[in-house]
């Protein structure tokens, strides 16, 4: 398995643990266990902007071109007819 294919495993687990701590974060009542749940999140987002600059850096990953105003434009009216 070569690099490349290795940091876009770890992105992937990364964002899939994101999402799980979201979840569990909105179910779960327990204020203390809320609070511990958000640190976690909190390290795992570090964690996920680090690998996500490093991928950036060897050009294993390329962010998609920024969309013209035109673009967001028309996103943000269909947002707002809704």
């Amino acid at each position: 398995m070569d690099e490349k294919t290795m940091v876009a495993d770890a992105l992937v687990g990364i964002n899939g643990e994101l999402k799980m701590f979201g979840d569990m974060i909105a179910q779960t009542e327990n204020k203390e266990l809320k609070q511990c749940l958000k640190q976690m999140r909190n390290q795992c987002e570090m964690s996920q902007e680090k690998m996500y600059e490093a991928a950036r850096e060897r050009s294993y990953y390329v962010p998609a071109a920024k969309a013209t105003q035109e673009e967001v434009d028309h996103v943000k009216s269909i947002v707002q007819m809704q």
